[in-house]
């Protein structure tokens, strides 16, 4: 068996298949996720991976051989994944390692009702019981079906979001060799009686939407952005309204303008709140605190109320749930809605996208401006070799910067450092030797200052 105390994350189970993560594990993992959620039917996808399809049968003979019946929905989005346990009502399982390279694989993990299952939400659980050997059960196997859900996952976005009535568009997609290619299609299908049925004529210019789980092309991790550049040059050429790039497990989009320009997540949480909050009017929105200072000004300009969080889906789901909150939206581009169980999916927020460029006849970077107000730096990483060192490096800065005029300061999530017309961000990665940057001013010379000031600071020996 592969290496357990390894592959289990804060949120999910990845690792290098088979060193670390293998078909035994997961059989386990299926045994022990019925015995710690108690389901007598749980429901999987998988992705385009060569292991992901044998990982999954392993999961459902452990899963099967605790009682609980599986229902196996096959190739499938994480979003994809998540639709099928809300709309089912049962736990789920996702085989993917998302962006990750070809190397890897992993699982995603929910109750019923889309219900994230993490490291204090179970997963410490199902681990503890890998470790230690499910004990065996007695009674009958539980049984396997398929159930396609792919037409249903599509029919139930275009209820959330209406293009009906919009005018034409020609959109350049790079789906990156992962399942983009698989759900992209199902989702623009204008076929009688498919979901689309009615809708205006979406003009694809499709890239890479080959399930290839060895990535032939580039990565499937879009928030670098020397993997969105065939995608800038597809919308340029072709002369597309715009250009959408998924990750690996499609569960993230990136946008690219008509100039073939990267548009900002907070660009696009900005804009999907303001639609949300007109359907919803007075409700509260989430986004973490690396999101432009635009997020919660234009939150509150369309009537929302603001709340701010630490970086990451369990903080941002949590945070959702507690407050009712309609929307929210972290700066890597994952979008998370209520009407979709609390989840995130970047196919929806795309066909918000859609909609709001579908809606009026101005380019999707003019209808951008107003969402888009600070220069910002992006996240800048910094190598330190431990946790001492950069808990050192990060005093450091907050000496530099704490008794300097107008300046507040907080920890909620590392160290956040601000004035009315610049702050930015030092926190340390939960999985690597990193400190992660990222400034944002009034202007671009401002935000280079206090970027560059912030970097020497930290970098110095």
């Amino acid at each position: 068996m592969g290496d357990v105390a390894k592959i289990f994350k804060a949120y999910d189970i990845r690792g290098v298949v088979p060193e670390e993560f293998d078909e035994g594990i997961a059989e386990a993992v299926g045994a022990a996720f019925v015995r710690v959620t108690g389901a007598a039917r749980v429901v999987t996808a998988h992705d385009m991976r060569p292991s992901s399809e044998p990982l999954a049968a392993a999961f459902a003979r452990g899963a099967t051989g605790q009682g609980a019946d599986v229902v196996e929905a096959g190739l499938g989005s994480t979003d994809l994944l998540y639709y099928a346990s809300g709309s089912l009502d049962l736990p789920g399982v996702m085989f993917t390692a998302s962006h990750n390279p070809a190397r890897y694989n992993g699982m995603k993990m929910c109750r019923a009702g889309a219900r994230p299952i993490g490291r204090d939400t179970g997963l410490t659980e199902i681990r503890e019981l890998v470790e230690a050997g499910v004990p065996a059960y007695d009674g009958p196997r539980g049984t396997v079906t398929r159930r396609d859900v792919l037409a249903g996952y599509a029919e139930h976005l275009h209820r959330l979001v209406d293009l009906r009535g919009i005018r034409p568009l020609k959109v350049a997609v790079d789906a990156g060799n992962g399942m983009a290619g698989h759900t992209v299609p199902a989702v623009f299908d204008r076929r009688p009686g498919s979901a689309q049925d009615d809708g205006p004529p979406i003009e694809l210019v499709p890239l890479y939407f080959e399930l290839d789980g060895t990535f032939p092309n580039h990565e499937a991790n879009p928030i670098e952005p020397e993997n969105l550049r065939d995608l800038q040059a597809a919308v340029r050429d072709s002369g597309a309204d715009l250009g959408l790039a998924f990750d690996g497990d499609a569960d993230r989009c990136f946008v690219v303008d008509e100039r073939g320009e990267i548009v900002s997540p907070s660009a696009i949480t900005a804009l999907v709140a303001a639609r949300e909050l007109a359907k919803y009017p007075g409700a509260a929105v989430v986004h973490n605190l690396i999101t432009s200072r635009a997020v919660p000004e234009i939150i509150a300009e369309h009537g929302g109320t603001p709340v701010r969080t630490r970086v990451g889906h369990s903080f941002i789901k949590q945070t959702m749930a507690e407050t009712g909150a309609v929307f929210g939206g972290e700066h890597s581009a994952h979008f998370y809605f209520r009407d979709f169980w609390f989840a995130d999916s970047g196919m929806l927020a795309a066909l918000h996208v859609l909609a709001a460029l579908g809606e009026q006849d101005e380019p999707l970077s003019k209808l951008l401006r107003d969402y888009d107000r600070y220069p910002a730096s992006g996240e800048i990483n910094s190598e330190l070799a431990d946790a001492a060192e950069q808990a050192a490096a990060t005093e450091r800065v907050r000496a530099a910067f704490a008794d300097r005029p107008g300046v507040t300061i907080d920890g909620l999530d590392g160290l956040t450092v601000g004035t009315a017309d610049w702050w930015f961000n030092l926190r340390p990665s939960n999985t690597e030797p990193l400190l992660r940057l990222n400034a944002e001013a009034t202007d671009e010379e401002t935000m280079a200052a206090v970027r560059d000031e912030v970097l020497a600071i930290v970098r110095e020996k």
